[in-house]
């Protein structure tokens, strides 16, 4: 990937990490213009978002901190990662998920 490309990508690259609706606003962005740098982050954002949900639903049903509090400090683990990798203009997946995500959500670009 060339710089000129990386720097063009990298506004929707760093809203998609904006949980929930970031995802679609940098997926509109990127719609015209398909830029590789922003879709592999698209990709990372997404994954992440749908990790926060699914683990949401999952420890919702407990009432503990115990359990809950890993959760938000794992998703935020993955958030920062991505998110200043975006900043740096790197294409480094996150940690533990970042290369299943590539992989399941290799249709959107």
């Amino acid at each position: 990937m060339n710089s000129n490309q990386t720097e063009s990508g990298k506004t929707a690259a760093i809203t998609s990490y904006i949980l929930g609706i970031g995802v679609f606003i940098a997926m509109s962005m990127n719609s015209e213009d398909k830029n590789e740098f922003a879709s592999f982050h698209i990709r990372q954002g997404l994954g992440i978002t749908l990790t926060f949900i699914s683990l949401g639903l999952i420890i919702s049903n407990f009432d503990s901190l115990m359990i809950s509090a890993p959760m938000w400090i794992f998703t935020f683990v993955l958030w920062s990662y991505g998110i200043t990798s975006a900043i740096k203009g790197e294409t480094r997946p996150v940690p533990l998920l970042g290369a299943y995500y590539q992989k399941w959500l290799s249709n959107i670009s």
